[in-house]
């Protein structure tokens, strides 16, 4: 009976202790002890992993088109904002390069043009100002993407992530009050920067209503849906799907997930509490199942190019595998510790 004892309470011991590592960990440290790894991880406020050092992003000086890279102030630390400063003073900068964190060298340049349809299919989208989305992060400052229409990054040529229909979560943390119309995207998309047609991607659409195909949610909006390619959906259908409500909190936690015939929104405030799951279900229709996602990334526009979205993201990744809700609890979590708050 005493070593059955000893043996239970070693047991919970070491759950306890796991617990409190996956509690403390960053968030792709979190997805990868949920065996959900992360293949794609960018962020231009901080490392997404406890061990990254390296850099977050590039920033391009306008009166002499130097570069240079933006890294944490230390391993698994937030951006250091004043080197970007110090090199952009007196002058304007762009950011030209979010960096992969994942070491699958996923990262994003400047979208090229897109090769069917959207408003600007015959030229490269701009690059984002490196300075218009100044927030506080963990009591530092730092800079978020800020995205306006005709604004957009992409690669085509990536590793590791999804194809056809292969499970994977998407997160991203946003500015929930700054949105338009189509199509702010983050995520999975064609590799070619074209309309294949329905199934051909798997991201995280953030904004409101209108255009072709474009679902809605309770309220007027702005609600979290996921772009699958000629349709924008908040639930099982085209249609209004009362349990995905108007979600509109200045830092913004976002979750779409996919795997076989099965997928779900999730959202919460990035600041406090838990993520509430907005649908949890079966893909719209067989145009959607099987998946024929290709795996390339987009940010902040759609598969095709359509860039006439806009909004202003902080953070996001990708993973290899449907992660579990109880997972996310956690990447919540780690999300909320860092503090978001605006700048003055």
């Amino acid at each position: 009976m005493i070593i059955m004892l000893s043996v239970l309470r070693l047991s919970v011991a070491l759950c306890l202790a796991s617990t409190a590592m996956v509690a403390e960990a960053a968030v792709c440290d979190i997805y990868g002890y949920g065996k959900t790894p992360c293949v794609a991880a960018h962020s231009t406020t901080r490392a997404l992993y406890d061990a990254y050092n390296g850099p977050l992003y590039q920033v391009k000086r306008a009166y002499d088109s130097a570069t240079t890279d933006i890294k944490p102030l230390g391993p698994g630390r937030t951006a250091n904002a004043t080197i970007q400063d110090i090199f952009c003073a007196y002058t304007t900068c762009n950011i030209t390069i979010i960096y992969d964190q994942s070491g699958h060298s996923n990262h994003l340049t400047q979208a090229p043009p897109g090769k069917t349809q959207g408003p600007n299919p015959g030229g490269y989208d701009n690059l984002a100002s490196a300075t218009a989305a100044p927030i506080i992060i963990n009591g530092t400052k730092a800079y978020g993407l800020y995205i306006a229409p005709k604004t957009g990054y992409r690669q085509d040529k990536t590793s590791g992530i999804a194809t056809y229909d292969q499970p994977e979560g998407i997160y991203e943390v946003i500015d929930g009050t700054h949105y338009g119309g189509c199509c702010f995207d983050y995520g999975n998309v064609e590799g070619n920067n074209m309309d294949n047609g329905e199934g051909h991607m798997e991201t995280i659409y953030f904004g409101g209503t209108g255009g072709f195909n474009v679902g809605s949610g309770a309220g007027s909006g702005p609600w979290i849906m996921s772009d699958m390619e000629n349709g924008i959906f908040s639930g099982q259908n085209y249609g209004m799907n009362a349990n995905d409500p108007t979600i509109n909190y200045r830092f913004t936690t976002a979750i779409v997930k996919g795997e076989p015939n099965h997928w779900a929104i999730r959202g919460a405030n990035a600041q406090s509490g838990s993520l509430t799951t907005f649908y949890d279900g079966v893909r719209p229709s067989s145009n959607y199942n099987p998946m024929r996602k290709e795996g390339a990334i987009v940010l902040g526009v759609g598969g095709d190019n359509t860039d006439g979205g806009e909004g202003t993201f902080y953070e996001g990744a990708m993973t290899s595998g449907y992660p579990s809700d109880n997972i996310e609890a956690y990447v919540q979590a780690n999300i909320v510790n860092m503090n978001y708050k605006t700048s003055s």
